[in-house]
């Protein structure tokens, strides 16, 4: 009879490489195009409404990432509090504050996309404030 052995990773990896797929995504899709609708006269009126539904498309995936990102944490927190083998390791804490980063990450991408989408009129009058995030997400994922 063949062994069945569990080979996923410990909770905490898994946690750090679900929280940096999430970075990644924001960083390298989601924040350049919301730059690019900050600043409308990067994009012609002729293609607003061609980059206000790429924007939508790339923001359902951070949620999708988002989710599974939150799931990893709730592994891990059911892991270390189940005193599983993971539960005393060194990547643990640091699993948690780069998940609190990209969640900061998150939040204020969120509040930008949240704009633009419910009022891409705000886009021509320049109602939207610039992306920014906070120096603590950028220590935190290296941005």
């Amino acid at each position: 009879m063949p062994h069945h052995l569990d080979h996923s990773p410990p909770s905490d990896v898994c946690l750090l490489l679900r929280a940096h797929a999430e970075q990644r995504w924001l960083n390298r899709e989601v924040v350049p195009v919301l730059r690019q609708l900050q600043a409308p006269e990067e994009i012609p009126e002729e293609q607003l409404g061609a980059a206000l539904a790429y924007l939508e498309v790339t923001w359902l995936e951070a949620t999708r990432l988002a989710a599974e990102t939150d799931g990893a944490r709730a592994n891990l927190d059911a892991a270390t509090g189940a005193g599983a083998p993971d539960a005393d390791g060194a990547l643990t804490p640091k699993a948690r504050g780069y998940h609190a980063a990209v969640r900061t990450l998150r939040e204020a991408v969120a509040r930008h996309v949240t704009a633009l989408i419910a009022a891409p009129s705000n886009v021509r009058r320049g109602a939207v404030q610039p992306v920014t995030t906070t120096t603590r997400a950028r220590e935190h994922t290296g941005s």
